[in-house]
């Protein structure tokens, strides 16, 4: 879906209709957040396939991932949109062109705040869980090579 309305968000911009636009924006930004979430949700799955091995039994596991998945980012979403409607809308890239019209988040302090901090967030929880895992490979590797020498010998 991020990428369907990427495609098509600057066509339907060229409408100069302010609430398809908005609508757009926000439909970029919520799809966007998703897949950051998403992204996020995968990272801990794999921390919990991979440390937590044993005894993880999360009762309705799916269910919770797709309600964090689609549900926080549609929190951001209207946060944004009860502070102000007007924070999306459509941007010029360029002057000359015409076809350089995008609906998207007009402020920049929103944009830093809802898109920046939200993806620096999913990237150090990542990074956490990336190197969280690769130490509990490299421990247990290093426990079979200590065992396989005892049994060697």
């Amino acid at each position: 879906m991020l990428n369907m309305v990427f495609l098509t968000n600057s066509w339907l911009s060229s409408f100069n209709q302010p609430g398809l636009c908005i609508t757009m924006a926000m439909l970029l930004h919520y799809f966007l957040l998703a897949a950051f979430t998403w992204m996020c949700l995968e990272s801990v799955h794999f921390y919990l396939a991979l440390v937590k091995v044993f005894n993880v039994y999360v009762p309705k596991y799916i269910l919770k991932c797709c309600i964090a998945g689609w549900g926080i980012p549609a929190i951001v979403i209207i946060l944004v949109l009860i502070i102000n409607k007007d924070f999306y809308g459509n941007g010029s890239h360029s002057e000359s062109n015409p076809y350089s019209n995008f609906c998207w988040i007009q402020d920049n302090l929103v944009f830093y705040i809802s898109v920046v901090a939200y993806f620096f967030f999913i990237f150090l929880t990542n990074t956490t869980m990336f190197i969280t895992v690769l130490l509990q490979i490299h421990s247990v590797k290093t426990r079979m090579q200590k065992r396989s020498r005892f049994w060697k010998r």
